[in-house]
């Protein structure tokens, strides 16, 4: 790793067993095209950020039945600064449990960047690079999309978007409301300013008072979320395009 502080750190949460996906290995490695698998696409807004001329640092979080994720991480030494912690089982055993263990290595601006999403539409793989440069002045801004139905907005991070005369802003927002009535779309990454990091794990935690109230929105087309596809190749959460 570098010792230099990066300008953005990437959080990349690979330390789940992902037991809806029903396939014989990591449902990040699950191959959509050619030579192409999940993850692939999930970085692209990652490579895409670090060629923009930011230096970025990204922190794998990993248990030991995804090292095959690891080793095929490999494959992006050219492109990213990556540093590799393993999951801190004192911490809750969920995406916020996987956030906090990253967090001691996170330096500057701090995305969280899920390993099995995947956004759709021309143009979304500068998405990110935009989100970087929108966190002020509410220190957030989050990747989403609209257009998911109820069902779907029960297992994602719900957002209630709303156009503003600096642009679309989060008027509201709940991880997996048990009520998604009011939420018109979800989030696919997010990114908080350097004093706002901290409260990352609260984004990922349901029930708890959601930090991202007043963000700034880069929308997107949409996005598949592998998370809630129960056979390989389905994609329950996206957008009707």
């Amino acid at each position: 790793m570098s010792t230099s502080s990066p300008d953005v750190t990437v959080i990349l949460p690979c330390a789940g067993f992902g037991v809806r996906f029903g396939a014989p290995y990591s449902k990040e490695l699950h191959c959509l095209a050619p030579g192409v698998s999940v993850i692939d696409r999930s970085l692209e807004t990652v490579v895409e950020l670090a060629r923009s001329g930011l230096s970025v640092r990204l922190v794998v979080v990993f248990r030991t039945h995804k090292l095959d994720v690891v080793g095929h991480l490999a494959g992006y030494t050219r492109d990213l600064n990556m540093v590799f912690v393993y999951q801190d089982d004192s911490f809750e055993d969920s995406l916020s449990g996987a956030i906090r263990t990253a967090l001691p290595l996170a330096e500057g601006r701090v995305a969280l960047v899920l390993p099995d999403i995947t956004l759709v539409g021309p143009g979304s793989e500068r998405s990110l690079v935009e989100a970087v440069g929108r966190t002020e002045p509410s220190g957030w801004c989050v990747v989403a999309a609209r257009g998911f139905a109820p069902e779907a907005l029960r297992e994602l991070g719900a957002l209630r978007l709303a156009e503003h005369e600096e642009g679309v802003r989060v008027l509201a927002a709940e991880e997996k409301p048990r009520r998604p009535d009011g939420f018109n779309a979800a989030w696919a990454m997010v990114v908080a300013g350097p004093e706002e990091a901290h409260r990352l794990p609260e984004v990922a935690l349901q029930g708890a008072d959601s930090p991202l109230a007043g963000a700034s929105a880069v929308e997107v087309a949409g996005f598949i979320n592998f998370n809630t596809v129960e056979t390989p190749g389905m994609s329950f959460a996206h957008r009707d395009r």
